[in-house]
């Protein structure tokens, strides 16, 4: 992680991210730590929060169905991550992207959220990295009904098979959490998370 493989990644402004958020209007970057980079990183705030229960009242009852979540909210939920080797989000790299997003029913009471992440560079060394930073924010925020897939997209890395073959793993990532400095590295990417 001390060489950045691609110093020079395609940037996608904070305005032209796919997003229900409000956005907030940032003050100057002079006294920001991220400078030039800090508007590429949405500062947003949820109008309501998606995963907020509603308050029970007497009209309600067992049968109501739960309140679905799309594609939408889960891009809102990973696009703010950093990336381990820059100081811009994923949603900002494109490394995810709305389009990459699939609700799928398993069952009447399970879904499978599938990612398919877009690495910067085709030979990216982070991907597993950033692929378990999206499988843990997704496992963090997510109610149970929901079953987390996250896969490099066809095509976008020279070892991606191998890649999918790690996080579909449970025990490769059960152990992979464990590990105390990618631990740290998970956490760095995370605190951007809203």
């Amino acid at each position: 992680m001390a060489e950045i493989q691609n110093s020079n990644p395609t940037i996608r402004s904070a305005s032209d991210l796919p997003t229900r958020q409000q956005r907030t209007s940032s003050p100057s970057t002079k006294n920001d730590p991220l400078g030039l980079f800090a508007s590429t990183i949405p500062s947003s705030t949820y109008l309501v929060d998606p995963f907020e229960p509603a308050p029970i009242t007497d009209s309600d009852s067992e049968d109501d169905a739960v309140e679905p979540i799309d594609e939408q909210e889960i891009y809102d939920l990973i696009s703010t991550i950093s990336d381990p080797e820059h100081p811009l989000s994923l949603g900002s790299l494109a490394v995810v992207n709305l389009p990459d997003i699939h609700i799928k029913p398993l069952s009447r009471d399970l879904q499978t959220v599938l990612v398919e992440i877009t690495p910067t560079i085709t030979h990216c060394s982070l991907a597993t990295v950033i692929g378990l930073g999206v499988r843990v924010r997704l496992e963090q925020s997510l109610p149970p009904r929901f079953r987390v897939d996250v896969r490099i997209k066809e095509g976008t890395h020279s070892t991606g098979d191998q890649v999918n073959k790690q996080l579909g793993d449970k025990e490769r990532v059960a152990a992979a959490l464990e590990n105390a400095q990618l631990m740290g590295v998970l956490r760095k990417m995370l605190e951007t998370c809203q």
